[in-house]
């Protein structure tokens, strides 16, 4: 007996089918590629060493020599700003790995279990929402430790609220279902049916969800960053590259420019894309 329905889509066809004729969504999941290979190939792509001083260079304009210009110690800003893409890629993917993770178990088990179950983990979620977002995830990082896989695990831990109650919603929904009530005639243990017959039905929101929350990650971290918080120099990080330019943006506008773009078009991306992959949830 087939107890799992047929998904709307796989993710794949999903993200086809959501660019297609929307040129927004088109534009996000290029930028995104971009962002993905250029991370992965910044070594190659690279001018030179992010992190090498050349004093006499240093406040330079964009040019051949210096595609973005170079920073108040010489560094070329086009060579800092694809390292810190590194950055910003691993701090969304490690992030939203654990809010997703975390989220997912917490979610499933209040809106599956309910009772105790679902009270206790809706005030774990209004408790952690009482705390504003950055002052949390400056708590968390501090009980940590200041280094660098803290912060993205920081910021993860302070992601899953909305992953649990948008998880908790759809099973509330799911378990409704003919297919669940066949599968508790069944005799299929609680565990079973959420890993089995909720959990894949749960894969379309949580790519829709994923999208947006990586583009949260990277705000954060770059606000951290800004603040002296998060990635410490010399490394590079598109928020210690703004904190570095912003001082001087009367005279050196492309120290802060550049990253702040990078920025920007990311976050932008991550939500068209989003926005775009949540279209198909709504179709039979």
């Amino acid at each position: 007996m087939q107890l799992i329905p047929r998904l709307p889509s796989h993710v794949g066809r999903a993200l086809l089918r959501a660019v297609q004729g929307n040129p927004f969504a088109a534009f996000g999941l290029g930028f995104v590629t971009l962002l993905v290979f250029v991370a992965v190939f910044a070594p190659q792509l690279a001018l030179s060493d992010p992190t090498r001083q050349n004093l006499s260079a240093r406040d330079l304009p964009p040019s051949r020599e210096h595609w973005m210009g170079t920073d108040r110690l010489g560094r070329d800003i086009y060579s800092r700003v694809l390292y810190g893409a590194r950055v910003s890629l691993a701090v969304g993917i490690i992030a939203q790995g654990v809010a997703v993770g975390i989220g997912v178990a917490l979610g499933l088990a209040a809106g599956y279990l309910r009772g105790w179950v679902d009270t206790l983990v809706m005030w774990l979620v209004n408790v952690v929402w009482a705390f504003p977002y950055l002052l949390l995830v400056l708590a968390i990082q501090f009980a940590l430790g200041n280094r660098e896989e803290n912060i993205f695990l920081a910021i993860g831990l302070t992601g899953w609220v909305s992953v649990a109650r948008i998880v908790r919603g759809e099973v509330l929904s799911l378990g409704e279902r003919e297919f669940i009530e066949a599968a508790r005639c069944l005799g299929l243990s609680p565990a079973r049916i959420m890993v089995r017959h909720l959990f894949p039905n749960l894969l379309p929101s949580l790519v829709v969800v994923t999208s947006l929350g990586l583009a949260t990650a990277i705000i954060a971290e770059a606000a951290l960053s800004f603040l002296g918080l998060g990635v410490q120099p010399p490394n590079p990080s598109w928020g210690n590259m703004i904190l570095d330019g912003y001082t001087r943006i009367q005279f050196a506008w492309w120290q802060a420019f550049f990253p702040s773009a990078a920025i920007v078009l990311s976050v932008l991306s991550f939500n068209l894309l989003g926005d775009a992959l949540s279209a198909p949830r709504t179709e039979v």
